[in-house]
């Protein structure tokens, strides 16, 4: 017979919320390297998916390639928008254990 379930419950819910709370903050403070064009073009953005550096190799620099640039510039920016998402599925699946949450739950993130 269990003392109170409902207090161990809540008290259960609160160690997730913390986790998640500690989840979060790391997730924020990630980085990830986006890169296109075989490495000429590197972004390097933070868990919230904002840009904190953007790396353009010197080749890439003449004016006939300005579409190509900007068409590299762009990828870059969509892989590491890629690797911030599975990071932070990754990081999901380490605190729920590799439960599946229901479809449209999203947790705070």
């Amino acid at each position: 017979m269990m003392k109170n379930p409902l207090g161990a419950l809540m008290q259960q819910a609160q160690e997730m919320q913390e986790k998640f709370q500690k989840a979060q903050e790391e997730l924020a403070r990630a980085e990830v390297q986006g890169e296109a064009g075989g490495g000429l073009v590197k972004v390097v953005m933070n868990g919230k998916r904002e840009v904190l550096r953007l790396s353009i190799d010197d080749s890439l620099f003449k004016e006939d390639d300005k579409e190509i640039l900007e068409d590299l510039v762009a990828a870059a920016v969509n892989d590491a928008v890629h690797k911030v998402a599975q990071l932070k599925q990754e990081k999901m699946s380490e605190l729920t254990g590799g439960i599946q949450l229901p479809g449209g739950m999203n947790l705070p993130f």
